[in-house]
C-alpha cells in the first residue's frame, strides 16, 4: 500500500473519531459572565451620568449581579461535570468565573463592609450637636429638597461603638483663618461648595455646606461643616449624610478621617 493511501486511510479514521462533548455549563458560564460586566460598567455609567434616577441604576447592577452569581454557580458545576464525565470546556468554565469574579468584586467588598460595621448613612464629630445643614434655598436646591434628619440617642450610640476615633478638629488656628483652611482643603479633595457663612457675629460660629460624590457610582452625599472659636483655637466639626439606603458601608466615617487627616497636614505647612 503506498504511503499516499494509508494518509488517505488515516485521516478518513481521524475524521470518524467523535470528539469529546463540550460541558453546555461551561457555555453558559461564559455566556452569562460575558453578559453581565458590561451590564454592570453601564449601570455605573447610568448612575454618574445621571440619566437615570439612583434607584433605576441600582436596579440595573443588581440584575448584573445575578446574573454574575448565575455565571458562577454554573462555573461550579461546569467543574464536576469535566471531572466526572471528562468533557470539554474547562477554559470557558475559567474564563466565565474571572469575569463573574471581577462583576462580583465590588458588591462583595461593600457586602464585608456591611457585616463588619454599623448601620449607619450620617455620620457627626459631634454626636451629641451635630452640625445642621443649610436650610437657604440655593443649598436646599443643590441638595435636591434633601435634608438629613437629626440624630437620635440610637444612633450617635452606634456611632461611638463603629467609630470611636471620630471627633471634633481643634486647631491652632483663629476661626477666619481655620475657615479658609477649611475651604482649601474642601477645595482640594474635590468638594463642591452650596453654602457658606464665614465667622463672625455675636456667636462668631461659621458654617460651610459641601457636596461630594461617590468613587463609584457617582451618588452625592452632603457635608456640613461648623466652627466654633476656643480660646486661640477653633473648634471644626464635620458631618457627612449620604443621601441613599441605611448603609453608607463606612463611607462617611472614611470621608471625615481623610478630611482631618489633609486639614493637619495643611496646618503642618502653615
Amino acid at each position: 500500500m503506498s504511503a499516499a493511501a494509508i494518509d488517505a486511510m488515516m485521516a478518513a479514521m481521524l475524521r470518524h473519531i467523535p470528539e469529546e462533548p463540550v460541558s453546555n455549563a461551561a457555555v453558559w458560564c461564559r455566556r452569562l459572565a460575558v453578559f453581565a460586566l458590561p451590564v454592570a460598567a453601564i449601570a455605573v455609567i447610568l448612575a454618574r451620568s445621571n440619566a437615570v434616577e439612583p434607584q433605576a441604576s441600582l436596579a440595573v447592577l443588581g440584575g448584573a449581579i445575578v446574573v454574575a452569581l448565575i455565571a458562577l454557580l454554573l462555573f461550579f458545576a461546569a467543574c464536576v461535570v469535566i471531572w466526572q464525565e471528562g468533557r470539554r470546556g474547562l477554559g470557558a468554565a475559567l474564563g466565565g468565573a474571572f469575569l463573574a469574579a471581577l462583576t462580583l468584586s465590588y458588591p462583595a467588598y461593600l457586602a464585608v463592609q456591611a457585616v463588619r460595621l454599623p448601620v449607619l448613612s450620617d455620620v457627626s464629630t459631634d454626636t451629641a450637636d451635630p452640625p445642621r445643614f443649610s436650610a437657604s434655598r440655593a443649598a436646599v436646591a443643590a441638595r435636591a429638597g434633601f435634608t438629613p434628619a437629626g440624630f437620635d440617642a440610637d444612633q450617635a450610640e452606634r456611632q461611638r461603638d463603629g467609630y470611636p476615633d471620630i471627633e471634633p478638629i481643634v486647631v491652632d488656628l483663629e476661626p477666619d483663618e481655620a475657615y479658609q483652611l477649611v475651604l482649601e482643603t474642601a477645595q482640594s479633595r474635590g468638594w463642591r461648595v452650596i453654602d457658606q457663612r464665614p465667622p463672625g457675629g455675636r456667636s462668631g460660629v461659621g458654617h460651610l455646606d459641601f457636596l461630594d460624590r461617590d468613587l463609584v457610582m457617582g451618588f452625592a452625599d452632603d457635608i456640613a461643616v461648623r466652627l466654633r472659636p476656643l480660646a486661640g483655637q477653633t473648634r471644626i466639626d464635620v458631618r457627612s449624610a449620604s443621601r441613599y439606603g441605611r448603609h453608607d458601608f463606612g463611607a462617611n466615617a472614611k470621608r471625615i478621617r481623610q478630611f482631618a487627616e489633609e486639614l493637619q497636614a495643611g496646618l503642618n505647612e502653615k
